[in-house]
């Protein structure tokens, strides 16, 4: 008997925040609710690229500061890599504002990064070149390329219309608490480039 008093006492505790929980996750905005089959669909990546791919939700909070439930396509390696710098996200309230399966976009890079969309794979070959990008791997990531833009020596800008504004939130900068985790996981920010700034992006290069 009095077992059963404790655990109706502890029910009755725990409700309320049990209620509290299950009305925040139903008002969660949904971004993209794609299946792992939906989300490569028209690639041309190779079979044995595609089996260590895998389609992974995260939440953000976005630019109506709400949170929001999206999705993005990685290589299976990096699934802890990429759900902790999600979680730094959330914790930081640092701004993502979508984040989905860049085959919405036709597979379109540009279309992607114009709608300042955080994304991952995509099988392509790096800007005017002939070797593979990272992205075509699942071992890259662009987060918010309108806010991040990629900035060459001579001024051009791309996306067209991006500003680079470290004082605005979603946007990266050598304090970001995001960038200090990915180096210490063993990723490149693109901001670090030699020869042009890719504020926005991110890649592999050693397995910490």
């Amino acid at each position: 008997m009095k077992k059963l008093f404790y655990i109706i006492f502890f029910y009755l505790l725990l409700t309320p925040f049990i209620s509290s929980s299950i009305i925040e996750s139903e008002n969660i905005i949904i971004d993209s609710n794609m299946t792992f089959e939906e989300s490569i669909k028209g690639t041309k990546a190779p079979k044995s690229i595609i089996d260590n791919l895998m389609l992974l939700d995260v939440m953000y909070y976005s630019t109506d500061k709400k949170l929001h439930k999206g999705q993005i396509v990685i290589s299976k390696s990096v699934e802890k890599d990429i759900s902790s710098i999600f979680e730094i996200a959330i914790k930081e309230k640092f701004i993502i504002e979508k984040c989905i399966p860049i085959v919405k976009y036709n597979w379109s890079d540009n279309k992607s990064m114009a709608n300042n969309n955080t994304s991952s794979f995509n099988y392509r070959k790096v800007s005017g070149s002939k070797n593979l990008s990272k992205h075509s791997y699942g071992l890259a990531i662009d987060i918010n390329p309108k806010y991040n833009p990629v900035v060459y020596k001579n001024g051009r800008i791309s996306p067209k219309g991006a500003t680079y504004d470290i004082n605005k939130n979603g946007t990266l900068s050598k304090k970001s608490a995001i960038i200090d985790a990915f180096k210490k996981l063993g990723w490149k920010w693109g901001g670090e480039f030699r020869s042009f700034k890719d504020y926005h992006h991110f890649q592999k290069i050693s397995n910490k």
